[in-house]
């Protein structure tokens, strides 16, 4: 092999070293409660290509609210292969003291920026990503959320004057293990007090 056909060569594998590298995406996950500790870790350009057609299989709203609770479970098992959340459980009880546990403010915050990186890459159609939801019981039991809203169809924006706002909902990760897919349920439903029912 000629010096100036292995030089060519090598320009191109690491081209395509780079162009992988920049399609992979960083995202800051938080744990140890409170968001007291924050990891940064990677997903691939193959494992985000991987949920494309999970979340491009959706026809409707509801659909796709399905798509996202098992993208987000699926996101976050990777994410627990690369830092201590893979070690969270479902509530806060379970986890004890273990490094690495979430309650649901890390859940909250990690969930946003997981639906925000699915929002970026274009992967969301029916929904926009908000600004973490709260619900308090009594003053002294806050829970915090993941919220998305409906983006409405072009009839419903036609008809924006008979004062319906958008649907929202919340997608909560904090009730299960790692890796399990987050629970996604009507905003009020969920500050009414609802939890879901893991089904298992």
């Amino acid at each position: 092999m000629s010096a100036r056909l292995a030089g060519l060569l090598l320009a191109a594998a690491l081209s395509a070293a780079a162009a992988a590298d920049e399609a992979s995406e960083p995202v800051s996950v938080c744990f140890n409660y409170g968001c007291l500790t924050q990891a940064e870790v990677i997903f691939s350009h193959a494992q985000l290509e991987e949920l494309r057609p999970l979340l491009s299989r959706a026809r409707t709203p509801a659909e796709e609210r399905e798509a996202i609770g098992e993208a987000v479970g699926r996101l976050l098992e990777w994410a627990g292969r690369q830092s201590p959340i893979g070690a969270d459980r479902g509530g806060n009880y379970p986890d004890g003291a273990i490094y690495g546990r979430m309650d649901c403010i890390d859940h909250a915050l990690t969930t946003t920026r997981l639906l925000r990186l699915l929002e970026r890459r274009a992967l969301l159609r029916f929904h926009r990503v908000l600004e973490p939801a709260l619900r308090l019981r009594l003053v002294l039991f806050q829970h915090y959320s993941a919220l998305i809203e409906e983006i409405p169809d072009d009839d419903a924006k036609r008809n924006e004057g008979d004062g319906g706002a958008p649907a929202r909902f919340v997608v909560d990760s904090w009730f299960f293990d790692n890796g399990h897919p987050a629970a996604v349920m009507p905003l009020d439903v969920w500050l009414s007090g609802e939890n879901p029912d893991d089904g298992e």
